[in-house]
């Protein structure tokens, strides 16, 4: 479950204008070539990376530093590419930054209804399919990246000769290929256009409509997201509240914490967002523990689990376990944010080696708690703990107020995506850009908690928007990519057309019944 990747400080990301001094070259003698003297600098502003429709805040303030490249720091739609570039171990705490949260605490429920060997095969499975992907992208990415420079270089060749044609070892240059104006570096969105612009014929119309489907694809998953941290945070703050006589209806809660998530949503500037993401970490952490100590108490005889659950509940486990799973939009901006990126994707690199204690910090915190809990395991593994000790009520005030702390970071992402849209497109928010944007976070934090309102079942809501979003961005995209790039390059195998057909099938198959088990069981609660 992926979030925003926090940073130390946020200087002028794309989009914002600039004074960038250019130093001509000094007047030199031309016999001895002495500096006769020494031209003036001149200033001219410039639009950094115009065009790649990436967030832009230009009221923002911006601490100069000497000597800092501010062309360094980009801001894309999973998170910022910070000043600094990050080590091995700083970018494994990124990873599991961005993937432990509410999903883990759903995997009781996921495993309730795969039962305990088939959901742990399950779970295996697909957290394996996922990594898969995740290098499918990283692989795709990589070979764009040096398709776009090449097609750079001719195009500078064809401009500098004017004539449609660029000589290259005596032989003539093709001429570019259109593409969409992306990124840099790529994000998830840009490497799947330029997979399509730089395709067959046939699916190069194909690269805008796709890049935007990703982009969609993301905001609904992160705005989804949002919808189940308020449902989340107010059924453990029910519990709370409850045991100390404070009895009110679950919605009112819902409406209480509009306040606060407001005030931490209208921040806009990331600085003060990786303070609150700290926060939640170091309460996520404890609260997993604590939660671990309770689970391993009591435990029944394995014989009154299931060991296999029913074939129309499945469709349930496999939108939780992708929703849990579906941190591929994170991988990319992991990867450029390091010092070494070749770390990253090596078989004992950040992705491997920390995909392997999630996938197995998941599959255990789902087995335990399905097989301490049972059928009667929440949507949430908090609310099984007991209501009558400090120690338990500590962890789901841990984990509640960890959760809110993180809604502004996931609500950031899906920001920097559809402001820009929105401001390109309403001349009052060109006019006063700062209050606009105000009062548009606002409204879609008022979205999701109304959303959140009519949505009473946190497992088959997580399951929901697991099926339906993050099928897509972590199983259909990655394979579709890798046959195009194949096709392109004259690579196209029948084994590989064959495992990306099975990836396929998996992911439009958990698409299509997942998503209608879960609304479903969302209808069946109203």
């Amino acid at each position: 479950m992926p979030v925003a990747i926090s940073v130390e400080d946020y200087h002028g990301p794309p989009g914002v204008y600039r004074e960038r001094v250019v130093e001509p070259p000094p007047l030199r003698d031309p016999e001895d070539g002495t500096v006769l003297e020494k031209v003036p600098a001149e200033a001219s502003l410039e639009l950094q990376h115009a065009g790649d429709m990436r967030y832009h805040v230009r009221h923002h303030h911006h601490r100069e530093r000497p000597g800092h490249d501010y062309a360094e720091d980009v801001i894309t739609v999973q998170g910022v590419q910070p000043h600094h570039k990050t080590s091995y171990a700083e970018t494994m705490m990124h990873l599991f930054k961005g993937n432990i949260g509410t999903g883990c605490y759903a995997m009781g429920d996921a495993f309730k209804n795969g039962g305990l060997v088939l959901a742990t095969v399950l779970t295996l499975f697909i957290g394996i399919v996922c990594v898969h992907c995740q290098h499918v992208l990283l692989n795709c990415a990589e070979l764009m990246q040096e398709r776009k420079r090449e097609q750079e270089a001719a195009a500078s060749q064809l401009d500098s000769n004017g004539n449609g044609k660029a000589p290259a070892n005596g032989k003539p240059t093709e001429a570019p290929l259109p593409a969409p104006a992306v990124s840099e570096p790529l994000d998830f969105a840009d490497t799947v256009a330029l997979c399509f612009a730089y395709g067959p014929p046939p699916v190069r119309p194909w690269a805008p409509a796709m890049r935007h489907a990703v982009n969609i694809f993301i905001c609904v998953t992160q705005l989804g997201f949002c919808c189940i941290y308020f449902v989340f945070i107010s059924s453990n703050f029910k519990q709370i509240a409850d045991r100390y006589g404070l009895v009110l209806d679950v919605h009112l809660h819902m409406a209480l914490l509009v306040v606060p998530i407001v005030l931490t949503s209208i921040i806009t500037k990331l600085k003060f967002l990786s303070y609150c993401s700290l926060a939640a970490n170091v309460f996520m952490t404890l609260g997993i523990g604590i939660t671990f100590y309770y689970a391993f108490q009591a435990l029944p005889p394995l014989a009154e689990r299931n060991l296999v659950g029913r074939l129309d509940q499945l469709p349930l486990f496999y939108g939780t376990a992708i929703f849990a799973f579906e941190g591929i939009a994170l991988v990319l901006p992991l990867q450029n944010e390091m010092r070494q990126p070749g770390d990253f994707g090596k078989p004992f690199g950040v992705l491997n080696i920390g995909s392997a204690f999630i996938l197995l910090l998941f599959t255990s915190f789902g087995f335990v708690g399905y097989w301490r809990w049972g059928e009667a395991v929440e949507g949430s593994l908090t609310l099984n703990l007991p209501d009558n000790e400090l120690l338990a009520e500590s962890v789901k005030l841990m984990i509640a107020t960890g959760v809110l702390l993180g809604y502004a970071l996931q609500f950031f992402v899906a920001i920097m995506i559809m402001w820009p849209m929105v401001e390109s497109r309403v001349a009052v928010a060109r006019k006063h850009p700062v209050y606009c944007e105000m009062v548009f976070r606002i409204l879609m934090v008022l979205v999701t908690f109304l959303v959140a309102e009519c949505v009473p079942n946190l497992g088959a809501f997580i399951s929901l928007i697991g099926a339906f979003c993050s099928s897509s961005l972590a199983l259909m995209f990655p394979p579709l990519i890798e046959l195009i790039v194949a096709w392109t390059n004259g690579t196209l195998r029948f084994w590989l057309v064959a495992k990306n057909a099975i990836i396929l099938m998996l992911a439009f198959l958990g698409f299509a019944t997942g998503t209608y088990e879960s609304m479903s069981a969302i209808a069946r609660d109203f």
